[in-house]
């Protein structure tokens, strides 16, 4: 028999069946005419071809490496389709994956031609009724989308037209997309997702809060028919802008009758529950804040820990912060124990793991069959790194970043952080650093755009730019005070901005 080596940090191990598969990377060799050296293997990364477009650093050396393992993950995952592991045997395009993900990936990525190839393989895979699929191109699995992988055919071209303005994904799709949305309709008349959930996958490895498969396909449903209403809108369609608007409402209403108790609980009464309902808009005013302070206290007493799967843990953190709760969104990022994305780099995560679980002191290693140490699904929460911690997001109203919002949150214990973002209109950049002095604000706006800037401020007299009175700058136009912040509108160029 030949002897097999693993070559484990730059050693040199003789392979044995206990060996432990954490926190190192390996190569093993077979057929090795000797015993091989640390650099008889020299390692060649293949990903596509897609740019690097966006960094994101802060004064977190745990978030900077959480940074890292999302950007390596998408690397080795964004191969000729957005696949949900590089390294077993599925090597797929697993649509809930993508969907959630994709906001993150077009900030680390220029990812315009790959995500634009791979949503014609998404149409290509729908199925004469109108399905699109759990997979993309669809193989192995044969069935029709389950909810939150399906709707990665409306998901993904929508997020590719806002992230680089371009109308003509959803020009082109634009029929497939509406017939997912009437495979949806017409099995479910009372407008609750109950008939055609296919696999129904549900908050995908959630850590011991399932999420009831109705409450969870409603909301996703209610999503499709907003965007739809926002797609038809940018493209003209007067008549179905209003007509999908009116479905989400009728929708909204069978959601809050059904699962929306008085006092605001959701059926259910997980953090996905909440951040679904949340951030797709579909509770009325008065039961927003009561919802928010459910999600809070379950957090809470969970001890500080998420509990969400693949589908909640990327709307979770922006819908904190949208919600109030920064302080909590941050307790989140900051967390180091199980469940987090701290715990995973603290047992040598270098990529994002599948599953919260995957390995844990008590437990040890989870579901040899199904436990993978690079997806990408789980660094969702990359994309609030870049628009919630260093402030760069795109204004809804103006795709591609023609007009850009530029709104850094500071918390968590960090004293500075920084993003930057190549758009096709050039480099916008944002970050910011607390002195003795107050916190320093630097944001890069590139030509042919505009800006709105939030700065975190006590009163408009207490912001500085270039060294004067913020109000009185050149290219610097006050707005208002809202929320805490003094807002501006600024043309291109580079502005620093100082609070004391």
């Amino acid at each position: 028999a030949t002897d097999v080596y693993i070559l484990k940090g730059g050693r040199e191990e003789t392979y044995e069946p206990s060996f432990t598969f954490h926190g190192f990377r390996y190569v093993e060799l077979s057929g090795f005419p000797g015993k091989p050296k640390a650099d008889a293997v020299t390692g060649i990364v293949l990903h596509s071809a897609s740019p690097q477009s966006g960094s994101f650093e802060c004064s977190s050396p745990m978030v900077n490496q959480l940074q890292h393992n999302i950007q390596w993950g998408q690397r080795g995952n964004y191969f000729e389709v957005p696949t949900d592991c590089p390294q077993r045997d599925e090597r797929l395009g697993w649509m809930g994956d993508a969907q959630i993900f994709i906001r993150t990936g077009c900030f680390n990525e220029d990812v315009s031609a790959f995500m634009t190839k791979w949503v014609q393989d998404v149409v290509d895979a729908q199925s004469p009724a109108g399905g699109f699929s759990d997979v993309s191109p669809r193989i192995v699995d044969p069935s029709d989308g389950a909810p939150a992988w399906g709707d990665a055919g409306i998901i993904v071209p929508y997020t590719l037209y806002q992230c680089y303005g371009d109308k003509r994904i959803i020009e082109k799709h634009y029929g497939a997309m509406a017939k997912w949305i009437e495979y949806i309709r017409s099995a479910n008349p009372n407008m609750l997702w109950r008939n055609r959930g296919n696999n129904n996958f549900g908050d995908w490895l959630n850590i011991g809060a399932d999420t009831p498969r109705d409450v969870l396909g409603t909301s996703y449903f209610a999503y499709d028919t907003l965007l739809m209403s926002r797609m038809a809108h940018a493209l003209g369609k007067t008549g179905d802008e209003n007509s999908y608007a009116e479905l989400y409402e009728r929708i909204k209403a069978a959601y809050n009758k059904e699962f929306v108790a008085e006092d605001g609980r959701i059926r259910g009464n997980t953090q996905t529950c909440y951040v679904l309902a949340l951030r797709f808009g579909l509770l009325p005013e008065a039961k927003r804040a009561l919802a928010a302070q459910y999600l809070v206290e379950d957090i809470k007493k969970r001890d500080w820990h998420l509990s969400t799967g693949f589908v909640g843990v990327g709307y979770l953190t922006p819908t904190l912060t949208q919600t109030g709760n920064l302080d909590t969104a941050y307790k989140l990022l900051n967390q180091d124990t199980f469940p987090s994305w701290g715990y995973c780099i603290k047992q040598g995560a270098t990529t994002i793991w599948e599953r919260w679980d995957g390995y844990t002191a008590e437990k040890g290693f989870q579901d040899p069959g199904m436990n993978s140490f690079n997806h990408y699904s789980l660094g969702s929460v990359g994309e609030w790194l870049y628009t919630d911690v260093g402030g760069i997001d795109l204004d809804p109203a103006n795709p591609g970043y023609k007009h850009i919002l530029i709104h850094p949150k500071k918390g968590g214990g960090l004293t500075h952080a920084k993003a930057a973002y190549l758009s096709h209109y050039g480099k916008i950049a944002s970050s910011w650093k607390e002195d003795a002095t107050g916190t320093e604000y630097d944001v890069t706006i590139p030509v042919n755009t505009s800006a709105t800037v939030f700065i975190p401020a006590a009163s408009v007299g207490s912001v500085e730019e270039g060294g004067a009175s913020a109000d009185k700058a050149d290219g610097v136009r006050f707005l208002r005070m809202e929320a805490g912040c003094a807002v501006y509108e600024v043309g291109s160029g580079n502005y620093k901005f100082h609070t004391f």
